[in-house]
């Protein structure tokens, strides 16, 4: 072997090994983060005396696929009704509706008859009609059933939304109370309560909601209990009526919040923190929410779905005693990395002349472990977060792109340094296959392809980051093989690429800054900024 040979094979020796040792670590991080997950948590368990549930939870039956308020023709059957109104007797004295339209006007007589009390909710918007049709509606359903309807709320969050002003909310609480004898509220956040004070005069009890997760200054769940304590007590010092919480709850999957995390466990916790402090200390309240709405993440993105005591199946996410795990089974990602290690290990074994090297090898099996966890990990999150057709059409194919990654790594010859995107795509058109290989071709034009739309995904999360979950996953595996290759293989990058990596990697430190503390977006900025760098830095020579 010549020496240049030989310095060619240890260059490409560097390569597999920082590989091997990149993925390593990954695997190690990654099952460490499985791992956690099924833990059990051990927390309060809620206690509650002999025939005592909970005091209320809101109710929406907008559960099953394709159920959404915004359909103006949807009409919930009666039979689905009484299923769920039946599941939820179990668990709670009063379900609270936010309107009396698409079925929802059975709920009093069939929530009667089960034994429960309904918090009757008038839906108010800005258009002017239809709020009074809901309102007219709400109030004849009320005097039917005043043994059924303990308080009519008369608009939700309408100040929040500035649909209506506070003279407005007044005049129709008004209108109200001249016809009926039901008890009348209006809900709000506590905030618009605090500035809109004149507007308790008009009502029977002040509705309030508190929501720790959604606070300005999102609070940590340990946190979150404390807090609407001390919300409460602050709004009680404003008003001489009762106090109801209108809303309270924790949500089991989403965006985390700066300090506020969305998780089984959590959602576990505070609600049985919250409903033992509230029995304790007598306060009224209801809980946001009874099931799972998969429609709200068109609202709220994936938390928004995801605010349940029972899933969309009507099954409870978690007991009211014991200890809590955020993961129940080990089974999907353990047999996915095992299957995906294996697939990769025999594509590097298959179709060579000569047989490749161990380190090789190993680097293969690595590679397509970590590609395979990370792809079942995102398919599990994708089946919480994607909400259409366009979704998973569009993820879904950055996500096959990603998954296909290990896979060509497991046949691509490090001799061959990986092109960039717009030279491996001019190489196909003119088929010019002795510039590059298949397999380096196919690697830059998924890099590509992946670099821009984590590009767009970045700018995305930066500009409207609220209801956006941080893609780490979608893009994790991909990124630990270009972020190693990018800088131990000698290749260049098309100008368009180092504009998307710009892009990619400044958008990520904004996001983060606007959150420094935050896990997610910590993993998110690591993953962008080992992207995104190999690209930035000064060319370098290609193998001729």
């Amino acid at each position: 072997m010549s020496a240049s040979e030989n310095t060619e094979s240890r260059q490409h020796a560097r390569i597999w090994l920082a590989l091997l040792l990149a993925h390593l670590a990954a695997l190690l991080a990654l099952g460490a983060w499985v791992a956690q997950q099924l833990k059990p948590v051990n927390m309060q368990a809620l206690h509650l005396d002999e025939g005592e549930r909970l005091k209320c939870v809101s109710y929406a039956p907008f559960r099953l696929p394709g159920q959404t308020p915004f359909d103006p023709d949807l009409r919930i059957s009666r039979e689905q009704i009484v299923a769920d109104l039946t599941e939820l007797v179990r668990i709670t004295e009063c379900v609270r509706i936010y309107s009396v339209g698409q079925g929802l006007e059975q709920v009093p007589e069939i929530a009667g008859a089960l034994g429960l009390k309904v918090l009757l909710g008038a839906w108010i918007s800005s258009d002017l009609k239809l709020s009074k049709l809901d309102l007219d509606r709400a109030i004849d359903i009320a005097n039917r059933h005043p043994a059924t309807v303990a308080t009519l709320i008369v608009g939700n969050e309408v100040l929040l939304r500035r649909e209506r002003t506070a003279e407005q909310m007044r005049e129709l609480i008004a209108y109200a109370q001249a016809r009926t004898e039901v008890p009348i509220t209006y809900a709000d956040v506590w905030e618009f309560w605090v500035r809109n004070q004149s507007l308790a005069s008009a009502v029977d009890r002040v509705t309030v909601h508190i929501l720790p997760f959604w606070e300005d200054q999102p609070v940590a769940v340990e946190n979150a209990v404390a807090h609407v304590a001390a919300v409460l007590d602050e709004v009680r010092q404003h008003f001489d009526k009762p106090v109801m919480i209108g809303e309270t709850g924790w949500p089991s999957a989403g965006r985390q919040r700066e300090a506020s995390q969305p998780s089984r466990v959590n959602q576990a916790r505070y609600i049985r923190e919250f409903v033992r402090r509230a029995h304790d200390q007598g306060w009224d309240y209801n809980l946001i929410e009874a099931i799972d709405q998969p429609w709200k993440r068109r609202l709220e993105g994936t938390v928004g779905g995801h605010w349940g005591i029972l899933d969309s199946t009507l099954t409870p996410k978690f007991p009211l005693a014991g200890a809590v795990a955020e993961r129940e089974s080990y089974t999907l990602p353990a047999l996915a990395t095992l299957a995906g290690a294996a697939l990769c290990l025999l594509l590097a074994a298959a179709g060579g002349r000569a047989r490749p090297a161990t380190l090789r090898l190993a680097t293969a099996a690595a590679t397509g472990a970590v590609g395979a966890l990370v792809a079942a990990l995102h398919i599990e999150h994708a089946r919480l977060a994607y909400r259409d057709v366009p979704e998973w059409s569009v993820l879904g194919l950055v996500a096959l792109l990603a998954a296909l990654v290990p896979l060509l790594l497991a046949r691509w010859n490090a001799s061959t340094p990986i092109p960039s995107a717009a030279a491996a795509w001019q190489t196909l058109r003119t088929r010019a296959s002795a510039r590059c290989s298949s397999n380096a071709c196919a690697l830059s034009l998924i890099r590509g392809v992946l670099l821009f739309a984590a590009a767009v995904a970045a700018v995305l999360l930066f500009a409207d980051p609220r209801y956006r979950d941080f893609p780490t996953l979608l893009y994790l595996a991909p990124t630990l093989v270009f972020g190693v290759t990018g800088w131990t293989s000698v290749s260049r990058h098309a100008m368009e690429e180092r504009l998307c990596a710009s892009v990619l990697a400044l958008a990520s430190i904004a996001r983060w800054l606007a959150e420094p503390a935050n896990p997610q977006a910590i993993a998110w900025l690591l993953t962008c900024l080992v992207f995104a760098l190999p690209f930035l830095r000064r060319p370098a020579r290609e193998h001729q």
